[in-house]
């Protein structure tokens, strides 16, 4: 259906769909100064419905490192916003507005771009056009993204251990793995990530040295005590002997961090000046960016960074047009590109663990820190926990990217994830008629 005809059917609908108001029905930070009971803390920033006023405030209970923008500031067409009226069918069967879908799920903010033209923008929660979110691990997709940079150039070898350019790994489990195994989330350690035990090695030990949990007493560094992230994967993280590295796909964010620390030793750099210089810097974005920091102020390449929603279509829009900005070619075409080329084995490693296949949420393989969907039609996401979401379609040419706190931070049991992914989805097949 072409976009005029959609945008068509969209005005006349706003008539007949009013959104609902996105409520937790309790107050957060209320008052001069907010009251006890409303309070946001390090302790309960990322607990509902604190998480409605800290994700889009986290330099409060975080620590963070600027990345500046630079260049012009790159324009987009606008609409009358209408489309967000535009109704598309739920996985119950049911017709629902693109508004009340996202509304009704937690969103903070949705923006959906097609051919450098925003149809829908739309906020919530207290958070606006002005505001950074937190990205949490679809800043993973960002950090790949800038390391396909270095491998393009010949500086990397992905067959190649980790110890090659991070010599304090050795005798760690990724000395064993090889950096495709690290970018595909394959890298078989003794380890789970999970954000509800509070006894487990990622909650007590990973968490307190990323500050990414509030865990009791995590920040007094005491003698022999993990300090930061990189003291975790060397002298914490544990291997599972019993699967070779490269066969099963379990996801954990320790791994981006092996990736991040590769950036800083083969550019001599730290991690934001890398983005900042060779992506944010040339995106054309409204705002700087900010990234939180582990308990050694280091940059938390897994999860940390903080922008606009426009900006963060930018990134995306870059991701869609295969590292163009502009005519400008700030990725490797080939790198981006390679995300996409999804083999047997790549499905198979997915399917090979017990959660993700059976969450029904649509992937059929995870690459280079990226969700695919379907490869032929180019159609992928970066996802970060409590519903945050880099929606690219190629074939459809759209980008939709949306910002939540929900409840639950696990996108395959939160009841918040998948109708979101879903109407993404069926408007995308909108524009592929």
């Amino acid at each position: 259906m072409r976009y005029s005809a959609l945008l068509a059917f969209a005005t006349t609908m706003s008539t007949l769909s009013v959104a609902q108001p996105n409520s937790s029905g309790k107050e957060v930070m209320n008052g001069f100064p907010p009251s006890r009971a409303s309070q946001v803390s390090f302790e309960n920033y990322r607990d509902y419905p604190f998480s409605k006023w800290s994700f889009h405030n986290m330099g409060a209970p975080m620590h963070t490192l600027m990345i500046p923008r630079g260049g012009a500031v790159h324009s987009f067409e606008e609409t009358d916003n209408s489309f967000g009226q535009l109704k598309v069918t739920t996985k119950e069967g049911a017709l629902m507005s693109i508004e009340n879908i996202f509304a009704g799920n937690e969103a903070d903010g949705i923006i959906i771009v097609r051919h450098n033209t925003i149809l829908y923008e739309k906020y919530w929660n207290g958070f606006s056009r002005d505001y950074q979110h937190i990205w949490y691990s679809m800043t993973k997709s960002l950090t790949s993204t800038a390391f396909g940079i270095l491998v393009e150039q010949g500086k990397i070898d992905l067959s190649a251990s980790p110890v090659k350019y991070v010599p304090e790994l050795k005798g760690s489990p990724w000395e064993r793995t090889r950096i495709q195994d690290v970018l595909n989330m394959s890298t078989a350690l003794g380890f789970l990530e999970t954000y509800t035990d509070t006894s487990s090695m990622f909650y007590k030990y990973y968490g307190g040295a990323s500050r990414f949990f509030y865990v009791p007493g995590a920040d007094t560094v005491t003698k022999g005590e993990v300090l930061g992230t990189y003291d975790f994967l060397t002298r914490m993280a544990t291997a599972n002997n019993n699967i070779r590295p490269g066969y099963k796909f379990e996801y954990n964010s320790s791994n981006a961090d092996v990736i991040s620390w590769i950036i800083n030793k083969v550019t001599g750099e730290p991690y934001q000046q890398f983005i900042y210089e060779n992506i944010w810097s040339k995106l054309g974005t409204e705002h700087d960016a900010f990234i939180t920091t582990d308990r050694a102020y280091t940059a938390m390449a897994t999860g940390g960074i903080n922008s606009t929603l426009r900006d963060a279509a930018l990134f995306a829009g870059m991701i869609l047009h295969r590292g163009n900005v502009d005519g400008k070619q700030i990725i490797p075409a080939k790198w981006v590109d390679e995300t996409l080329n999804i083999s047997d084995e790549d499905k198979e490693r997915l399917m090979r663990n017990e959660v993700y296949p059976k969450a029904g949420l649509g992937w059929i393989a995870y690459k280079n820190f990226w969700w695919v969907l379907d490869s032929r039609n180019g159609e992928y996401c970066a996802v970060g926990i409590h519903g945050q979401v880099i929606y690219i379609n190629r074939a459809a040419d759209l980008v939709v990217v949306y910002f939540s706190s929900q409840p639950v931070a696990s996108s395959a049991a939160s009841k918040n994830f998948p109708p979101k992914l879903q109407a993404c989805r069926e408007l995308s097949k909108q524009f592929m008629k």
